[in-house]
């Protein structure tokens, strides 16, 4: 046995399988859309095109990889439990749902339901972004339990994006607080405040905040009490994030992007 296993991961749209040994280093990837396994270890040649057998059609070109960038062999070093960026929207969400699920016939839906169906309409209107040069990363725990819904990195900057489902309802922003249909106002923009700058702080580089109040009916923003430092979108208007621009240079966005996804990162905030 070659000790060796394939792991799916996507890059820039793209999907590769990377083989990894047993402790989680990767010595090959093949990329599906070039056709071409690109090899870390020459040595390992016969070990990698064994591992990749069942997942390799026609001709493929194996060889070295081109020269990677730093912010490549960043993330060729990461072991795949530390790599956030196969993270779905709503990651945390399936994994408690799958843990706990709601009882049967319940009378009231589970809200977890409706958080995660907002979140992966967020997740996936941000991941559309990647075709313009834009990263999206989701589910990001932080030390003490709470999490970024999703961070969007590209080179228009750095946004912290909560979802809030909302189901028809009306919402008013009075900052801090943001108030949905009849229920009790919640100091929500203060929270995305103090998690954009906790970002911040595990990345050394101005993350600004976004709220997305998902199926709203209406959105009411004060304009005596504007949110300050937030902005507040509908899902209908994420693809604006990405007219944003010359703020940060390719790579500076490939550096930061592989900062963001290193689980590590997010441990000394």
């Amino acid at each position: 046995m070659s000790g060796l296993r394939v792991v799916p991961a996507w890059r820039h749209g793209h999907e590769r399988l990377y083989v990894c040994r047993t402790d989680g280093r990767s010595v090959a990837w093949y990329d599906r859309d070039t056709a071409r396994v690109n090899l870390l270890n020459a040595d390992r040649e016969a070990d990698v095109l064994d591992a990749l057998a069942p997942f390799l059609t026609g001709n493929v070109t194996v060889g070295p990889p081109p020269v990677p960038t730093p912010a490549e062999l960043a993330r060729l070093t990461l072991h795949p439990d530390d790599d956030l960026a196969p993270n779905r929207p709503g990651e945390a969400l399936r994994i408690a749902i799958d843990r706990d699920p709601p009882p049967p016939r319940r009378l009231r839906s589970d809200p977890r339901h409706r958080a995660l169906a907002a979140e992966t309409a967020v997740g996936d209107a941000l991941d559309r972004l990647d075709a313009v040069g834009w990263h999206a990363l989701h589910s990001i725990g932080l030390p003490g339990g709470t999490r970024l819904h999703h961070l969007l990195i590209g080179p228009g900057g750095l946004f912290c994006v909560r979802t809030l489902p909302v189901r028809k309802q009306r919402v008013r922003v009075a900052d801090p607080m943001v108030t949905v249909g009849r229920n009790q106002p919640e100091p929500l923009l203060r929270d995305l405040r103090a998690d954009a700058g906790r970002a911040s702080f595990a990345l050394t580089a101005e993350v600004r905040a976004v709220l997305v109040p998902v199926g709203a009916a209406d959105v009411d923003v004060d304009v005596e009490a504007s949110p300050r430092e937030v902005r507040v979108l509908l899902e209908q208007d994420i693809p604006a994030l990405a007219r944003a621009g010359g703020v940060l240079k390719p790579a500076d966005v490939e550096a930061l992007h592989a900062l963001a996804r290193d689980r590590r990162t997010w441990r000394r905030i």
